[in-house]
């Protein structure tokens, strides 16, 4: 009878023991037993939200977690399927070609007053701004970077102003039983809260 020696008996109980579940099986299994906080699977998994949400995405799992890297095929919200498929970064020239796309959404959402569809436009350009400069693509990025910074260096929205504004801006609320004249006359003082005789 032939004895066997420690490396022959670990080779065969590797061969008697299940495959250990990958990353993927742990997340889904998690998902699936009930537990459905992105954040809590990925401690528990090790990995990332971001791939924890990608996995929970890809298997129609769970459709509410969205970041940098989760795909943008799936719709965050009614404003996604402007931007799903058209939008990249693989050279310069497609950068281009997606700020093109963007900035036409941009300004249509502004002509309908859509500030949510404006919101969303700089999102996308902000994800694919951040998608190029992570990924050591700097010519491409900086494409999206200097939309963005010219629509975040544009003036906010003209708006009428209020007929009790001064020239410090609107008049503060009296408190109760304070007429708004003194309020205002307060307020230039500096002081701005509490009634009249407690500066």
């Amino acid at each position: 009878m032939r004895v066997q020696t420690k490396g022959e008996e670990r080779s065969s109980a590797k061969e008697a023991s299940p495959p250990r579940p990958t990353k993927k099986d742990q997340i889904l299994a998690l998902f699936r037993s009930g537990i459905g906080d992105v954040a809590d699977i990925a401690l528990m998994t090790g990995s990332r939200p971001s791939y924890v949400g990608s996995v929970l995405q890809h298997a129609e799992q769970h459709g509410g977690y969205f970041d940098l890297y989760t795909s943008t095929a799936r719709p965050m919200n009614v404003y996604s399927k402007f931007f799903t498929g058209q939008l990249g970064f693989k050279d310069v020239e497609t950068a281009r070609q997606s700020v093109a796309v963007i900035d036409r959404l941009y300004r249509q959402f502004e002509i309908a007053g859509d500030r949510a569809g404006q919101h969303h436009a700089l999102l996308m350009a902000l994800t694919m701004f951040d998608r190029a400069r992570w990924t050591n693509k700097g010519d491409e990025a900086e494409v999206f970077r200097a939309w963005l910074a010219e629509r975040l260096g544009e003036a906010a929205p003209h708006a009428a102003a209020p007929a009790t504004a001064t020239a410090l801006g609107p008049r503060p609320l009296a408190p109760p039983g304070e007429h708004p004249e003194e309020s205002a006359r307060r307020s230039k003082r500096g002081f701005i809260d509490g009634p009249v005789g407690s500066e």
